[in-house]
């Protein structure tokens, strides 16, 4: 063969060799990127487990779904009467302690999904909550209706026994500590009533005052957080 054919072969061979060697590198660079797209399409949907509420009952209430020790809130994950009202729970029961696990457990995917689980700062922090509520299997009409019948012919015999003969055991020194952050309150006097929608700066404004001087007046009402008010609270204006 003559030198010309002889580079001619050579120059072929080294193309040859370096589309593979490009090709190599595409596919490897895919195969690296393919499961960080697989968690950016998945990271959103994340939810937490299941047991994430029995989890916050345990913090909240030392886990008893019926408790009601007289300080204002009711249940295994302490609802106040205003929130249990704002978020649809009397369709279960007048209280949240009147109602089962499930019912309360439908009615606080409400409230998470509406304030986050800030709803239950310190123990929804404990109790290791991330992403979305879990699904609630207790949302249904005929579910809220099986409920509602269901404390008539049995509460008359278990809550109103058990604490006669043994108070002290669901006395307050059982039940943790509230957490002071807690955004679940309510208040049967005030002369305005939160709808849904308002803020704090908005509600001042159409009264001729400000957000301070009302955040101060109503601290006890809204807790920690200025900005996180709850449909149902009644302000002093």
């Amino acid at each position: 063969m003559s030198a010309c054919a002889d580079s001619t072969h050579e120059n072929s061979h080294k193309a040859r060799t370096a589309n593979k060697t490009r090709t190599t590198a595409v596919l490897a660079g895919a195969a690296l990127l393919a499961p960080l797209g697989l968690l950016a399409a998945t990271g959103d949907a994340a939810a937490a487990d299941s047991g994430v509420w029995d989890r916050i009952a345990q913090c909240e209430s030392g886990g008893n779904w019926h408790i009601n020790t007289g300080n204002g809130y009711y249940g295994g994950l302490q609802f106040s009467a205003g929130t249990w009202r704002a978020y649809g729970g009397t369709a279960y029961a007048p209280t949240a302690d009147q109602a089962s696990r499930s019912a309360q457990i439908a009615v606080a995917s409400k409230v998470q999904h509406a304030q986050g689980w800030g709803a239950w700062p310190t123990c929804s922090a404990r109790a290791g909550a991330y992403g979305n509520a879990p699904a609630s299997g207790a949302g249904s009409a005929a579910g809220a209706a099986t409920t509602k019948s269901a404390p008539k012919s049995a509460p008359k015999s278990a809550p109103k026994s058990a604490p006669k003969s043994a108070p002290a055991k669901q006395a307050p020194a059982k039940t943790p500590a509230r957490p002071s952050g807690h955004t679940n309150r309510g208040s049967s006097r005030g002369d305005y009533t939160v709808r849904a929608g308002d803020t704090l700066s908005a509600i001042a404004a159409r009264h001729g005052t400000t957000w301070r001087k009302l955040y101060a007046a109503n601290e006890t009402v809204i807790g920690g957080d200025p900005d996180l008010i709850v449909p149902g609270q009644r302000l002093d204006v």
